[in-house]
């Protein structure tokens, strides 16, 4: 079997989203796959962060406030495009389908509604990462 433990340790992973609870479990699994991991409650918060040292990989909410995922998603693909985005919404205002298509033609990778798999979701940061999961 591969150990892609060591791997996944060099690749930083941002969590974007106001929801404490989920934010802290997706972090766990992301953890336990041998990730790095920092946490933002919102998208101005990301920004900085982002700014301060560059993520492999970013997973945002997108309704939050202080600036909200669709704008985190168009500020990430202009200042870094080689970032790669991973959307979730549950809604809002709106469907949370019509925020995550507006996520996916913004340029997110993978979208996902709230809620989801938390396999799907490590599944799609690995994919996104270029890691091999175990057979």
């Amino acid at each position: 079997m591969f150990d892609t433990t060591n791997m996944n340790i060099q690749k930083r992973i941002l969590i974007i989203d106001d929801d404490r609870e989920l934010v802290q479990t997706i972090r766990e699994f992301l953890l336990d796959e041998g990730f790095t991991v920092e946490i933002a409650c919102n998208g101005r918060d990301g920004i900085r962060l982002q700014n301060s040292s560059p993520f492999d990989l970013i997973i945002t909410d997108i309704v939050m406030p202080e600036e909200d995922g669709l704008e985190v998603i168009m500020w990430v693909k202009k200042t870094y495009p080689n970032t790669k985005l991973i959307a979730i919404s549950g809604g809002g205002y709106f469907d949370s389908r019509d925020y995550l298509l507006m996520a996916k033609e913004l340029g997110a990778s993978i979208v996902l509604c709230k809620p989801f798999e938390i396999k799907s979701l490590t599944s799609g940061v690995k994919r996104l990462l270029n890691i091999e999961e175990p057979a």
